[in-house]
């Protein structure tokens, strides 16, 4: 579906609005806060109009929409906002890598939101996108289900920060957010390949080999999640701007340093489960060497053996051992003999 949306939007003028990526949810729900330090007015709507009605002068504004596919409603909002069609054309692109765009009267930033699903150990990546003007914030996300309800908490709290501190202040506290669960999903990544590495040394390692390669897959996607946000991040935090002011900019350097450690650790998990293939591989040779050495031995042991029976298996008319009473059983305890003496070796060389 996701490449022929992509095919379809091809040879369209730059801008075109076209949703690349799929449906899921319903209907598109808009959730907005409209507060100053006194007040705060709180709206849930599927009607887009409803939130465009509670702009004032002197409040900050957070509009969070959740769905992308009604497009006409999500352009109506971007034309109130004066968004540019390019910034629109990326929001509903959402493959998006995580980036920072400056535009004259707003700034537009993409990150990733990560949850891990316990049920199919895998982790699932969303596209948020933030719009962030001098007393307004957009944000876009796919589907339900969100880190932010603790900030919403605390939007509604009457002695809150959130209330004075401003709308970029706002937008601070949502991003830390999403690289907050960047650690809930490390911790549980962490504990995977902890079981993964204790069931290798004494499970299936077949299996255990396929989960591994699952975790490699799903590390180099949280690392397209990661490192290109690193750098949006430290423009963020360079860069002088009417929209974010000095003090949150030194907030926002704070989850610049939370995103660093959480790729320092990323690194680390990725270097372990290289180590767990190795050590797979390895398991595996040792086991392949055993098996050869057993097969060894037991070679060994037949030939001088059927060297023996090979002897008396020729038909000369002249061998007198033939014509022995005890020659049948006297050719058996040589051969066990051989046989024992070559055991008794072995075990003497450690080789059994």
């Amino acid at each position: 579906m996701i490449v022929r949306k992509r095919a379809e939007k091809a040879g369209l003028p730059p801008g075109t609005p076209v949703l690349v990526g799929e449906r899921k949810v319903e209907r598109v729900q808009y959730h907005a806060f409209r507060f100053n330090a006194e007040q705060l007015e709180e709206r849930h709507t599927e009607f887009v109009k409803v939130v465009l009605g509670l702009r004032a002068p002197d409040s900050f504004l957070w509009i969070d929409v959740v769905g992308l596919h009604e497009v006409d409603a999500i352009r109506t909002l971007a034309e109130a906002f004066e968004l540019h069609p390019l910034t629109l054309e990326d929001i509903l692109s959402t493959h998006q890598r995580p980036k920072l765009e400056e535009f004259p009267h707003y700034l537009y930033l993409v990150l990733r939101m990560l949850r891990y699903e316990e049920t199919t150990r895998a982790i699932l990546s969303e596209q948020v996108s933030f719009i962030l003007g001098r007393d307004f914030l957009l944000t876009f996300q796919e589907s339900e289900g969100d880190v932010f309800e603790p900030v919403r908490q605390r939007l509604r709290s009457p002695q809150t920060r959130l209330r004075t501190q401003g709308i970029d202040f706002l937008a601070y506290s949502l991003i830390d957010a999403i690289v907050d669960q960047y650690f809930v999903v490390l911790e549980q990544v962490g504990d995977a390949i902890e079981a993964a590495e204790q069931a290798l040394m004494e499970g299936n390692a077949q299996e255990i080999l396929r989960t591994i390669q699952t975790w490699r897959h799903e590390m180099v996607q949280f690392g397209r999640a990661v490192w290109p946000l690193r750098e949006a991040l430290a423009s963020l935090t360079r860069s002088e701007n009417e929209f974010i002011t000095p003090e949150t900019r030194l907030y926002m350097r704070d989850v610049y340093d939370h995103l660093v450690y959480v790729m320092e650790n990323l690194t680390t998990y990725r270097e372990m489960l290289g180590h767990l293939v190795e050590i797979y591989l390895s398991a595996a040779n040792n086991r392949l060497n055993e098996v050869m050495k057993v097969l060894t031995i037991i070679a060994t042991i037949f030939i001088p053996l059927n060297f023996v029976a090979s002897i008396y298996g020729m038909n000369f008319e002249y061998m007198p051992e033939l014509r022995w009473t005890f020659g049948y059983p006297l050719v058996l305890l040589v051969m066990a003999l051989m046989a024992g003496g070559l055991l008794v070796y072995f075990r003497r060389r450690g080789w059994l």
